[in-house]
This record gives structure tokens, C-alpha cells and sequence, in this order.
């Protein structure tokens, strides 16, 4: 199955340990790779994106570290989008589109309407052992005022 972050040609994975300071390394870590790949922070995506990838690395700690000693962020790029799949080992999937109605809290719910109004999409998608899952978010970049990537 191809999924469509695999077309996009830049790649890099961050794997941290289920600890608090996750969120603050993922976060610089984003800021990093988007800078590396051309995306600047005056790119509409840059600010959601940032608040996207802390919530969901936030989640995890928060909610898998139990099971999940560890956080895996990898991001993936191109000259028309962003993405970024946030993997821990906890089992239980979120069902991003009802969260908001399932009472579980605003912060997926926020991640979904964020990516909506971005025009991306927001995916769930669970380990082939159902032992773990990942939430995929892939975001349009309109590159204003930046090169096209590298």
C-alpha cells in the first residue's frame, strides 16, 4: 500500500524517550527540519504544525509512556507538503474525527480541526501487530516568499 507521505523525497525519524522533555526536543527538532528543508516560519503551516506535533508527542507521554518507553516522530517533505507521523507502542487508536464528541479531551480534537482548516489530513494508523499505532498528519505548504525546497 502506498500511503502518500511515501512520494514525498525528505526524511528524517526522531526517536525519544516517553519523558517530558519529549515535547520540547520534538518541537525544536520540527523547527529544524523545516528550516533544513526550506520551509521558513512565515510559511502558514510552520505555527499549526508546531502546536500539532506538541500536542501529539504531549499525548504520548502522557497517555503511553506506561507501555511505550519510547516516542518516534518521522517526518517526511516535499515542494507541496509537510508530514509528520507521531508512533508510540501504546495499542489503543483514537478515533481522530469523533474525539471532540467522545468527551476524551479538546487536544485531538484541536489537531484535527487545525489540520482541516490547513487543508491537510489527519490519519490514524495502527501497528501490523496491533501492538502500537501512529498518527500521521500531512499538511500543504504554499512556500511563500521561500525557495522550493532543496
Amino acid at each position: 500500500m502506498i500511503r502518500p507521505h511515501d512520494s514525498l523525497p525528505y526524511r528524517h525519524v526522531l526517536t525519544l524517550p516517553t519523558t517530558g522533555s519529549a515535547v520540547r526536543i520534538a518541537r525544536e527538532t520540527t523547527e529544524q527540519v523545516l528550516a533544513e528543508w526550506g520551509v521558513g516560519p512565515h510559511e502558514p503551516c510552520t505555527g499549526p504544525a508546531l502546536l500539532i506535533l506538541s500536542e501529539l508527542v504531549a499525548n504520548s507521554v502522557r497517555h503511553a509512556a506506561v507501555v511505550s518507553p519510547n516516542v518516534t516522530v518521522v517526518f517526511a517533505g516535499g515542494p507541496d507538503a509537510f508530514a509528520f507521523g507521531v508512533h508510540d507502542r501504546h495499542p489503543y487508536r483514537p478515533a481522530l474525527h469523533t474525539s471532540a464528541v467522545a468527551g476524551s479531551g479538546r487536544g485531538l480534537a484541536t489537531v484535527v480541526e487545525l489540520t482541516l482548516e490547513l487543508g491537510g489530513s489527519a490519519v490514524v494508523r495502527g501497528d501490523a501487530d496491533k501492538g502500537g499505532k501512529s498518527i500521521w498528519i500531512t499538511l500543504p505548504l504554499q512556500r511563500t516568499g521561500t525557495s522550493r525546497g532543496r
